[in-house]
């Protein structure tokens, strides 16, 4: 594939051309990986800039080990955001070229200054098989039972946002905000039940989706009675010549630069974010009541793993084991679908790459003496999972317990934390990394993310980072998972899933997920009364919530971490 790209970049006058991650939904997990084609990296995030005489791959810091394995080879690995394109470019005039159905042009401003003339390419060289359309790939509705509010009433609260925008049409350029708007799922992914549907919400109030039609076949009279029309993708441009008013609003993450371009030929672009995200990130009581039992379904297989792990023989397990054991207890839910993202199993030094994926290649053995990182999660009817526990098999150095005790300690501060004094992650990040800090040590990646229902396992806006300043409101859920990483030595991650509850003037945390702590790896000294009272109280909750699913040996060993 680079030879085909190289061929492309000196047929078109090139200097160099750029991939991204995504594919034209701009989705996280998509069927085809065209960083692995082009670089070999596997990874959830990145890009690569091909020039004539080098190539380039950026990825942020959750993937520069990962990144320099599988790529270091063939490829300079850069880490975002501290360098982009525009910094190894040197403000050179370089004629760049991009497919503009992969880029948006606000992510491309980030990218290249004005010295890069970009040039777009219209040229898919991932060109896939044509899909076929079977009742396993049927989009399908949800009732008010799992998303506690209909279409009608979403559409409205839409509409009055865009109207006080004074905003005649909303292009809905994410699949995941159509399934939310529309009370819809499909299977387009491999992780996350997201159709890849785009939609047009007219002055009017009307739907028009556009996507693969087939796939409707369900829910077409539904959608009919509901003034919802569709059509194939190919149509947009033709639709979109029919409709009045002079406004738009699109979405600067997820309208590639192929469509806002369409869109500007004929209307005003007046507003670059889409109104879903905050209402979707804002769950109802229903939307969370059905988390809290997703979560006590996923807890209960966590903890039967746990305690099969903890009585192993270990030197007969290997990561991919570890992997398909551990879904074998999710899926002895019936509620249970499938995982919400790969299974990272690192043990010992796998697990200092942080979004590290087991292989036939890099598959290792168990060892008493290594720590196992097992960061995981499933979709349910209905609810999403994540969740991450550090496994200690013998007595470890008090270096390691040091370690994993401050990672808790920060991770118990960012769930006991004070929010109408810390309102958004960017403040509660700084707390979930002081004790860390605090011996001059830190980690490389954001402290928790947004998480969807029955959707996507990574969705904001809200996250818990350095660069977020969205404010956190009652209903939203997030990630509360500092960590600590020794190249080439041991990974280190508590993860736990929390939700915003309370009233306006007095939010708090609240934990949806509840499995055992590594008790073996805590070390007392280093934990306040306070600290000690919240670890205690964790696990009486835990063993309220998920002894009654538990056999007997499974209940006396929960009851001896307490």
């Amino acid at each position: 594939m680079i030879n085909k790209i190289k061929n492309l970049i000196n047929s078109n006058n090139l200097d160099g051309y750029i991939v991204p991650k995504n594919d034209e939904f701009f989705t996280e997990y998509s069927k085809t990986n065209k960083l692995q084609i082009v670089a070999n990296f596997t990874g959830s995030a990145g890009f690569v800039l091909l020039l004539k005489n080098s190539n380039h791959l950026f990825v942020d810091g959750r993937y520069t080990i990962q990144a320099k394995n599988q790529s270091g080879k063939k490829f300079i690995i850069h880490e975002i955001p501290y360098v982009w394109p525009k910094n190894i470019l040197n403000k050179k005039s370089f004629n760049i070229g991009f497919d503009p159905k992969l880029f948006t042009n606000d992510t491309l401003k980030i990218y290249f200054d004005k010295s890069c003339k970009l040039i777009p390419i219209n040229k898919d060289l991932f060109a896939n098989k044509i899909e076929k359309v079977n009742k396993e790939n049927f989009i399908y509705p949800i009732d008010y039972k799992v998303s506690g509010e209909n279409v009608d009433k979403k559409i409205n609260r839409l509409k009055k946002i865009i109207n006080s925008k004074k905003i005649d049409n909303l292009f809905i350029s994410s699949g995941e905000n159509v399934c939310w708007l529309l009370n819809i799922r499909g299977k387009d992914l491999p992780n996350s039940p997201i159709a890849n549907f785009q939609a047009i919400l007219t002055d009017k109030k009307k739907i028009i989706l556009f996507g693969n039609i087939k796939k409707l076949k369900n829910i077409k009279k539904k959608l009919r009675k509901k003034n919802i029309n569709f059509y194939e993708k190919n149509k947009f441009f033709e639709i979109l010549n029919t409709l009045k008013g002079k406004s738009f609003c699109i979405d600067g993450k997820t309208c590639s630069a192929f469509n806002e371009s369409l869109i500007n030929s004929k209307f005003i672009i007046n507003e670059r974010i889409d109104p879903i995200y905050n209402l979707k990130s804002i769950k109802n009581k229903i939307e969370i009541k059905n988390m809290i039992n997703a979560h006590i379904e996923d807890g209960v297989a966590l903890t039967k793993f746990l305690y099969w792990i903890k009585n192993m023989n270990i030197n007969s397990l290997n990561e991919l084991k570890v992997e398909k054991k551990l879904e074998n207890f999710r899926k002895k839910s019936k509620n249970f679908l499938y995982p919400s993202f790969s299974t990272i199993a690192g043990s010992g030094p796998n697990g200092a790459i942080i979004h590290y994926r087991s292989n036939k290649k890099t598959n290792r053995k168990l060892s008493k003496n290594d720590l196992l990182l097992v960061d995981s999660g499933g979709q349910y009817k209905w609810g999403t999972t994540d969740v991450t526990r550090t496994i200690s098999f013998n007595k470890p150095a008090k270096k390691i317990k040091q370690l994993y005790t401050r990672v808790l300690k920060g991770h118990i501060a960012v769930v006991m934390t004070n929010l109408k004094k810390n309102q958004n992650g960017h403040q509660i990040d700084k707390l979930a990394r002081k004790s860390l800090q605090s011996v001059n040590l830190d980690y490389r990646h954001g402290t928790g993310h947004g998480v969807g229902f029955f959707m996507n396992v990574h969705e904001g806006p809200q996250s818990i980072s350095k660069n977020n300043f969205v404010e956190l409101k009652k209903g939203m859920i997030v990630s509360n998972e500092p960590g600590y990483y020794l190249e080439n030595k041991f990974g280190i991650r508590i993860e736990n899933l929390v939700y915003i509850d309370g009233k306006k003037n007095n939010l708090y945390f609240k934990n949806l997920t509840f499995a055992p702590l590594e008790k073996d790896l805590i070390e007392e000294k280093l934990l306040s009364k306070t600290e000690k009272d919240y670890i205690l109280k964790y696990h009486l909750e835990t063993y309220s919530k998920i002894s009654p699913y538990l056999n007997e040996n499974e209940r006396k060993w929960l009851t001896k971490l307490i």
